[in-house]
This record gives structure tokens, C-alpha cells and sequence, in this order.
């Protein structure tokens, strides 16, 4: 499985799991496993980690997002699908040491993929800011 498809299945878990709003993560990640029948380790450690890292670090990453924002937005009023993918790309920037330009280019794909018209622009913009910031 390639890491696009990796990342776009830890996407899906991701905004799940910020809808759901449930602190059980562990479970939630072997549920996804099974029902996506994910087999391979890689994806399986990729998705683990990212998760667990995501929610490890949701305050900091949280408030990295909301320095970024217009100052008449608030983090609440970002759409669940927006917020899942900002959450992926800084996540892999900042922790994972991902290239930026690689991560902002396959969530932006992401975007495309499942947010709305004007998604791909607002992330964008707000990964473009905090990437001058680091």
C-alpha cells in the first residue's frame, strides 16, 4: 500500500474520531483496521501513530491553528473535514518530520478529495503561515 493511501485512510480515521469525540482511541484504531482490512504493518503502525500523536499533542497543535487563523475566525466555526486535515499535515510536519512540501501537497489532494470548494485555499493558507512560523 502506498503512503497516499496510507494517509488518506489515517485521514478518515482521523475525522471519525472528530466526530465521535470519543477518548478511546485504541479501540476505535483496531475497529477501523478491521472494517478497512488493513492487513499491512506499515499502514497499521503509520495509522497508530499518527492518531496517538495527533491526540498527544492536540493542545499544541490546536493552538497552532488558531494563531493562524483571520481574527474574526474561531477553531470551532473550521469545518470537521478542514480540521482533520490540518490536524494530519501539522502533525507530520512538526512530529513525524516529514518534508512540509510533501505533506501540504497530499493533504491539499485530500482536500480536494473530500472538503469543500474553498478547502484546498484555507488550509493552504493556514499551513503556509505556520510553516514561515517554524
Amino acid at each position: 500500500m502506498k503512503r497516499s493511501a496510507i494517509r488518506e485512510l489515517t485521514f478518515r480515521l482521523i475525522y471519525s474520531l472528530e466526530i465521535q469525540k470519543t477518548n478511546d482511541f485504541d479501540e476505535q484504531i483496531k475497529l477501523y483496521e478491521e472494517c478497512n482490512e488493513i492487513n499491512e504493518d506499515e499502514a497499521k503502525k503509520y495509522i497508530k501513530d499518527v492518531v496517538n500523536g495527533i491526540k498527544a499533542h492536540n493542545v499544541e497543535i490546536k493552538e497552532l491553528i488558531e494563531k493562524n487563523l483571520k481574527a474574526d475566525w474561531k477553531i470551532e466555526r473550521i469545518s470537521k473535514i478542514d480540521l482533520s486535515l490540518l490536524k494530519l499535515a501539522i502533525y507530520e510536519i512538526k512530529y513525524k518530520e516529514i518534508p512540509y512540501k510533501v505533506a501540504i501537497n497530499e493533504v491539499l489532494e485530500l482536500a480536494k478529495k473530500y472538503g469543500e470548494e474553498t478547502s484546498k485555499n484555507f488550509i493552504n493558507g493556514i499551513l503556509a503561515s505556520i510553516v514561515k512560523e517554524m
